[in-house]
């Protein structure tokens, strides 16, 4: 396989769709106040919709890496997005309860496959050589996607914006008490016209790496038998659970704590999580090459423990600040324990990640618990429950072993 050859119409697609996931995924960390009230939910029933969505990962992470092995990208992405229109239009069609959370899961489902599809993709579209650089443009995408959809979601069930073209249409076509509805018809256009993209592209033959493979059922096995896996394992569950437990209960917790405005303030709040989760990880990039990367997650969730308790216990202005600020501390968790988990085994590097990504069901598990302990006894004291798996996270910084340790630049040796 050649890597000087470049494919930037490939590098181009494998954005848009990284932007594609980003967007759909965290727009409910925005429109979940809208969701309790417009269904009339308890706070269980509503973690029950991040439940839905992360569950998925969990359900299809892993047989998506047996499908990659077994069909071609072509016919992967085609069949997600496909399924996505599809998914998001029943829901248009049929506003529900019951149908928003099977929607949720199918289109988790296909966010599962998209991700296993096109990280290979990127490798060999932009050379093997560059693949460091575009995995980190590739996360900076994920995350202005983060921040912009909230704007999208305050446009179209903004009362000022409801007269004009575009959200008067969109609005038109949902009811009248359920606005933010008009999201799904805004992604079932975008589904469908990344359906009909890819069928036009044209893409490069290329075989997998050892490490982006998916391994046999032994593998996994043999993986599952190991302690150190289902240390990382629970270290990535723990980590995804805490950035959706904080996203999802944002504009809740501000609008019942501080009485700030969820579709506006609470909104606001959510893009700036995300953004200082994007700035902070690339400036965790750069402070890994000068810091252990053990040390730099200790330090990290310190600091992120500091920042929710005061976002918790804090005055309304506090909280606005506090919650970004998590977001940004907390933005290297995932790198970090990521490759701490790949350098402590020696071997089935792709069965690995499969049972890692599988993790990511911490985003359904942890903000459902949250709402549970809502329900029982208040928000707030449902939050505080964040501090276990931030806990955990921060216990890895001591235990962590693995057989090769992240390069570090010495200032004084200037190596």
């Amino acid at each position: 396989m050649t890597t000087s050859k470049k494919y930037f119409h490939i590098i181009g697609l494998v954005m848009l769709i990284f932007f594609v996931i980003s967007f759909i995924t965290n727009i409910l960390n925005s429109i979940i106040f809208d969701v309790k009230n417009s269904f009339d939910l308890s706070l269980t029933l509503t973690g029950l919709l991040p439940f839905a969505f992360f569950i998925a990962y969990g359900v299809m992470s892993i047989p998506a890496g047996f499908l990659s092995e077994k069909y071609s990208s072509k016919s992967l992405l085609f069949m997600s997005f496909l399924i996505m229109t599809l998914a998001s239009l029943g829901f248009v069609f049929f506003p529900g309860y019951v149908v928003f959370s099977i929607t949720l899961f199918a289109l988790g489902c296909c966010m599962a496959v998209l991700q296993v599809v096109i990280n290979p993709m990127l490798r060999v579209a932009g050379g093997e050589e560059h693949f460091a650089f575009n995995s980190v443009l590739a996360q900076l995408v994920f995350g202005l996607a983060s921040f912009a959809s909230p704007f999208l979601y305050k446009y179209l069930v903004n009362e000022t914006s409801a007269t004009q073209g575009l959200a008067k249409a969109l609005r038109s076509l949902v009811p009248v008490n359920l606005p933010w509805v008009s999201l799904y018809i805004v992604f079932s256009f975008i589904a469908f016209v990344l359906m009909i993209s890819v069928l036009s592209v044209k893409y490069p033959r290329f075989e997998r790496q050892a490490d982006e493979k998916a391994g046999d059922s032994r593998s996994y096995l043999d993986l599952l038998k190991n302690k150190w896996t289902l240390l990382y394992f629970f270290g990535i569950f723990c980590y995804v659970g805490a950035e959706q437990g904080i996203g999802n209960w944002i504009s809740q917790f501000l609008f019942e704590y501080h009485g700030l405005d969820a579709q506006t303030i609470g909104a606001n709040t959510v893009a700036y999580f995300w953004a200082m989760l994007t700035v902070g990880c690339l400036l965790g990039l750069l402070l890994l090459k000068f810091i252990d990367s053990r040390k730099l997650l200790i330090g990290a969730t310190l600091i992120s423990i500091i920042c929710l308790v005061i976002a918790l216990l804090g005055t309304s202005k506090m909280s606005l600040l506090a919650f970004p600020m998590v977001g940004f501390f907390i933005s290297v968790m995932w790198s970090i324990i990521f490759s701490l988990a790949l350098n402590s085994v020696k071997e089935h590097h792709g069965s690995l990640s499969g049972i890692l990504c599988t993790g990511i069901a911490g985003g359904a598990i942890i903000p459902f618990i949250i709402g549970g302990l809502g329900e029982i006894l208040d928000l707030r004291s449902g939050m505080f429950f964040l501090l276990l798996p931030l806990g955990f996270i921060f216990s890895i910084g001591f235990w962590s072993d693995p057989l090769v340790n992240n390069k570090t630049i010495s200032i004084k040796k200037g190596n």
